[in-house]
């Protein structure tokens, strides 16, 4: 099935209804619009618990001093065999059975990366959600602010011009009685 732009702005545009629907309900309850945030982890599948782990692995400098340790003591002891004459290295020069295993490394590394990636970005989603929820209340009731500090201030300058006009009617009943 083939999602055209159309689909995908009706999409976004009904993900926004339904966010703006849950924080107008938020506000009028005077309730907090997000929970705690949820650990990601809590729900998550092993293969997804797994594709994390390698990931954090996979993008560690641990990771990369242990590769580089395996392949220089691969490299070391193929050479030193070779050098030796009367022994057989397992993986003469050109290291083809070392080729072969960092392309098996690469080939199932590389997909459960990406797997942790897509993970993290959906992750990222909610959150964005989340914010653009959050801040979405927090705008509106900036902007309630606003009107009742513009209430109240049309209130305090009615106030004024009646404390005025008695004090103008004082000022004039007491200049009738001298």
């Amino acid at each position: 099935m083939r999602t055209t732009r159309k689909d995908y702005l009706a999409h976004i545009e009904a993900l926004q209804k339904r966010s703006d629907d849950t924080v107008a309900k938020h506000i009028a309850e005077r309730r907090a619009l997000t929970p705690s945030q949820p650990d990601p982890e809590d729900d998550a599948t092993f293969g997804q618990r797994a594709a994390d782990a390698v990931a954090r692995f996979g993008g560690s400098w641990t990771f990369i001093m242990l590769f580089a340790l395996v392949l220089l003591s691969w490299v070391a002891l193929n050479s030193f065999l070779l050098a030796r004459g009367g022994a057989k290295p397992f993986d003469p020069f050109p290291y083809i059975l070392l080729n072969l295993f960092l392309s098996m490394l690469a080939s199932i590394q590389a997909p459960v990366i990406l797997m942790s990636q897509n993970r993290q970005g959906e992750i990222d989603r909610v959150n964005a959600q989340n914010d653009y929820e959050i801040n979405l209340k927090a705008e509106l009731e900036i902007m309630a602010l606003h009107e009742k500090m513009d209430a109240f201030k049309l209130q305090l300058v009615e106030m004024q011009h009646e404390q005025l006009r008695l004090l103008n009617a004082l000022c004039q009943d007491n200049k009738v009685t001298t």
